[in-house]
């Protein structure tokens, strides 16, 4: 046991030294140049993304932050949600699409990683759609998103689909502070629902007072880590309720074996799922589009980019 745990702290440090150096890179050659081009490479999903939920930078909230360890900016994005009635959801994030020194140092303290501030991936703009699209799976439930990022798709179940209670969870306190400021900048769209931001560090929520009261888990790109899988399906289990129905509902792509391991993890904790690959005729006509070529996603691979859809049962 301890040997294993020693190789994925191992393997863990090794994957944070490798984006560090790729940050360190990054810095080096654009110091010379920090113009606007910070506003244009907002996150990949600005550019590289399905791009389900129409959305604009307001650039005049554009600041620097107060932070001296980070070099980076803000941005506030202004989504446009399809719903009638509806209110613009604004949410907050980093500018750069690059990783800083102080947030490895957090990644070492706290064992966990820094995706949730590179940028939004792909597949939590495909979860934030599916969530306004089926939304009587919230309505009046307890739901928590895991590994949230900025928040979006959490966001949009607390302010779209009547909810009971939505918790937005992440590992890593500087995401939480981003969470923390995003619920504030939403705070009155939210109606009778209740929203939490919260620090959840996989593994480690048994007993507490939040083990077992959900009727809904959702997340996105959060099995890409191998060395996570097993810290997350515990979560997973020690989240869901065990009476009446409960399920997590998962997005991601294949990336190799990875999506398939961890679905050996979950069958192993004597959990249940399913997987499908056409879930929403939208996507994947947008994911076609992407797979005959063009511009708007350059390299788009399916294994690597097309998200599939999870549903995890006891």
């Amino acid at each position: 046991m301890e040997a294993s745990r020693a190789k994925s702290t191992t393997n863990a440090s090794s994957l944070r030294w490798k984006i560090l150096r790729h940050a360190l890179i990054r810095r080096s050659s654009s110091n010379s140049d920090k113009s606007e081009m910070g506003i244009q490479r907002i996150s990949r999903k600005a550019t590289h993304g399905f791009n389900l939920i129409p959305f604009h930078v307001m650039k005049d909230c554009v600041e620097e932050n107060v932070n001296l360890m980070d070099s980076s900016r803000n941005a506030t994005l202004s989504y446009t949600l399809p719903v009638i009635n509806a209110t613009q959801l604004i949410l907050h994030q980093r500018v750069n699409d690059m990783t800083h020194l102080n947030d490895f140092e957090v990644c070492n303290r706290y064992d966990i990683d820094n995706t949730g501030l590179v940028c939004q991936w792909p597949s939590e703009d495909v979860l934030a759609h599916y969530c306004l699209s089926h939304a009587s799976i919230f309505r009046q439930k307890r739901v928590i998103e895991l590994g949230s990022g900025y928040g979006l798709a959490g966001l949009i179940v607390a302010m779209t689909t009547e909810a009971r209670e939505v918790f937005i969870s992440d590992g890593n306190p500087q995401v939480v502070d981003y969470i923390q400021r995003n619920v504030n900048a939403n705070s009155g769209s939210f109606g009778g629902t209740k929203v939490k931001p919260l620090m959840l560090h996989w593994g480690q929520e048994k007993n507490s007072d939040i083990s077992n009261i959900f009727d809904v888990i959702i997340a996105s790109d959060c099995t890409f880590f191998k060395e996570f899988h097993g810290a997350l399906v515990r979560t997973i289990k020690s989240l869901l309720k065990e009476e009446g129905p409960s399920e997590a509902i998962l997005f991601s792509p294949r990336r190799g074996d990875s999506l398939d391991k961890f679905l050996r993890e979950v069958k192993d904790s004597g959990l249940h799922f399913s997987t499908d690959e056409m879930y929403d005729t939208e996507v994947w006509r947008r994911h076609q589009g992407f797979v005959e070529g063009g511009d708007s996603w350059p390299n788009y691979e399916m294994d690597h980019c097309y998200p599939l859809l999870v549903r995890i049962t006891r």
